[in-house]
């Protein structure tokens, strides 16, 4: 029988199965870097496409080695030292890679359905429509991904699964206990979805809630972030617009319908003050030119109440156009009409004297003639 140097096999064993997986290393780079050249040339045209291979190329770069390493792996003896240690972890970089891969691929679609409809058009109805829907589906995929991914990562320990069974028994208060814990979690991540579905508001909509006026800036997977006009930011959680009311200024249209209000005296004349508006209206900007409208709308006991209806194409030309037309008629009527602005009246009775029951008041009449 030949004799056999076991240990200087186990070395050069060791050392083959190593250079075998420095070989796959590279040969993983060298078909990930030839790889990512073809698909940005196949996928220029598109910029979905292109922008998936683009946000899906850093996972890639470290996803294709170790996939040639678990291969190695895989194929190595046991008798390898530390093998199944090697192996479980490279399946658990593995598995964290291939969930950062899933991410970025959700990512990589959003951002380019995104950039296929931008809001910085005129009409942009449409684009947020479409921005809020991406933006929501896109976060409640990505957070399902990572669900995934992590629960297949813990599934590789056995201690977990031990652990997973041992809990069995006990599964109903578990869960219970859990779902008391988690429900402002699903309850936002259902509302996600339910506004992404119905799309009470969109991106750059324009709302009024509890009073503040704003403009939607960011919605993500919790709350939505609404822009004051003044500067202050709004957050409010996304399971509240499913539970209250709020108004919506630019669900179909941006379109609105500015009033302005102003007492004057009953004698003023109208057909002034109509021409005054109308001016006023086409001087300005922000006027849309479709409604330009006088009415009294209240007759009170000392004046009567004006109202002119101006329509503007969204809300903040709206509000401009409001304070011009009110400070050109307040300008009109204090320099063509300043008399016929309200006015307190009092009528004074003259009586026969000055002081009643006087002495001259007490004297008889004279006789008659």
């Amino acid at each position: 029988m030949p004799y056999i140097d076991w240990v200087n096999w186990a070395e050069a064993s060791a050392y083959r199965i190593l250079l075998a997986a420095a070989a796959a290393v590279v040969l993983a780079l060298v078909v990930h870097r030839a790889g990512s050249a073809v698909l940005r040339r196949l996928t220029r045209s598109s910029p979905i496409a292109s922008t998936v291979v683009e946000q899906c190329r850093s996972p890639a770069q470290f996803l294709l080695p170790l996939v040639a390493l678990q291969a190695v792996w895989q194929a190595a003896p046991d008798a390898f030292p530390m093998i199944d240690g090697i192996r479980h972890a490279n399946g658990l970089l593995l598995l964290a890679t291939l969930t950062w891969l899933g991410v970025r691929a959700v990512r990589g679609v959003a951002r380019g359905v995104v950039s296929r409809y931008p809001v910085t058009v005129e009409d942009n109805l449409n684009a947020r429509r479409i921005q809020t829907q991406t933006q929501l589906l896109a976060r409640t995929a990505m957070f399902i991904v990572l669900l995934a991914g992590l629960a297949l990562m813990l599934m590789t320990f056995p201690g977990a699964r031990q652990f997973g069974a041992s809990l069995l028994a006990s599964a109903g208060v578990v869960g219970l206990v859990a779902g008391i814990a988690a429900r402002p979690v699903f309850s936002n991540l259902i509302a996600g979805l339910q506004i992404a579905l119905a799309q009470p508001l969109r991106l750059d909509d324009v709302l009024i809630v509890q009073g503040e006026w704003g403009r939607v800036e960011e919605i993500t997977g919790t709350y939505v972030v609404l822009a004051i006009w003044d500067q202050r930011r709004l957050i409010i959680p996304l399971q509240w617009f499913i539970e209250n009311p709020f108004q919506n200024w630019t669900r179909k249209s941006a379109e609105l319908i500015g009033t302005v209000f102003m007492w004057v005296d009953y004698r003023m004349p109208l057909a002034p003050l109509r021409e005054a508006a109308l001016v006023a209206c086409k001087a300005s900007r922000n006027w849309d030119g479709r409604l330009c409208l006088l009415q009294v709308v209240e007759a009170g006991e000392r004046a009567m109440q004006l109202r002119w209806l101006v329509t503007s194409a969204n809300s903040s030309q709206s509000w401009d156009l409001r304070c011009e037309v009110r400070e050109a008629v307040v300008d009109f009527v204090q320099r063509e009409f300043p008399q016929f602005l309200p006015q307190l009246r009092a009528e004074v009775a003259k009586h026969a004297s000055a002081h009643p029951g006087s002495p001259e008041d007490l004297q008889p009449p004279p006789p008659p003639a």
